[in-house]
């Protein structure tokens, strides 16, 4: 699994590689996010864990998916992983609008009980 996590990392889609400028180094709001992360028997785009939330762009390739998709997606909720999609024409074109919706998806995931000392770990 990891193997192929690997060759997807490598392999991003433009629209992957722009959100990662992004997501990655805890650029947005501070959340650490990770990308292309196993999550047996998936792999995420992208994902917080900490937030348990997880982003992924989406495709032409994921045209006719839905009921993979929502299987995909039921099975990651049971893990506690909410899943949020975005076309990548959106993430392209639509770069910061696509930004506060993971930043208000982010924000909502937070409980009024985390600690301080928590919240610096996602």
């Amino acid at each position: 699994m990891s193997s192929r996590a690997r060759v997807l990392r490598y392999n991003q889609t433009d629209a992957e590689r722009l959100l990662w400028r992004f997501l990655g180094n805890r650029h947005l709001g501070g959340f650490k996010f990770r990308r292309q992360y196993p999550i047996t028997p998936y792999i995420a785009d992208f994902v917080c864990v900490g937030a348990g939330l997880i982003v992924e762009v989406d495709g032409s390739q994921h045209i006719g998916s839905h009921l993979y998709d929502k299987k995909r997606e039921q099975h990651l909720e049971r893990l506690g992983y909410r899943t949020v999609r975005y076309w990548d024409n959106d993430v392209l074109l639509k770069t910061s609008e696509v930004l506060e919706a993971i930043l208000l998806e982010l924000n909502r995931s937070l409980t009024p009980t985390l600690s301080q000392a928590e919240r610096e770990q996602l």
